[in-house]
């Protein structure tokens, strides 16, 4: 074996009979304490968390350690990815014509707006965003943020747009035609 290793006999057997070394008996028992905490948290806690828990226990590591040691021995984060639907397409309200016909630049300023809302989980209250960006410059124009999803939320970001860009008439706005945009 020590011929096809490329190793002296003499290396392998002080090898075997080394003592182990403070750091990594450090490194095994750290590893120990990632895998409970790890399990503790229904395994979907990362590094970040799991050194910050370790470090509320009085038990100073570096995140960069609690990273390598994570990933040398397997142990990954699981994500759970929230949907929350925001487009209500079941509507029975007036639906203006797709002009655009996914046209979405522009050769001149405040010609085409597009807008869309996008929520935010933050903290177990879900947050909506809705924003208007303008094809020329890919600038958001206007937006507005609210813990509702309603045509409100849709108007005041078109108020906020209209008063700082105070566009001239013309002007094209591209929704997804969901009830929001159409009421």
């Amino acid at each position: 074996m020590c011929q096809i290793m490329d190793v002296s006999r003499s290396g392998c057997y002080a090898f075997l009979i080394r003592p182990e070394s403070d750091l990594s008996k450090r490194q095994k028992a750290v590893l120990a304490e990632i895998k409970i905490i790890h399990k503790e948290n229904y395994e979907i806690c990362g590094s970040p968390r799991i050194t910050e828990e370790r470090n509320n226990k009085g038990i100073q590591v570096s995140k960069g350690m609690v990273r390598r040691l994570m990933r040398k021995d397997g142990i990954k984060s699981k994500t759970v990815k929230k949907y929350k639907a925001t487009t209500d397409s079941n509507h029975d309200l007036p639906v203006a014509e797709n002009i655009l016909n996914r046209g979405f630049t522009a050769n001149i300023r405040d010609k085409k707006w597009l807008s869309e809302i996008t929520y935010i989980g933050t903290d177990g209250v879900w947050l909506y965003l809705a924003d208007i960006l303008d094809a020329y410059d890919r600038a958001i124009v206007g937006w507005s943020m609210n813990s509702r999803i309603t045509k409100a939320l849709v108007i005041n970001a078109l108020t906020d747009a209209c008063i700082r860009r105070n566009p001239e008439p013309g002007l094209i706005i591209h929704s997804d035609r969901s009830s929001q945009y159409c009421g």
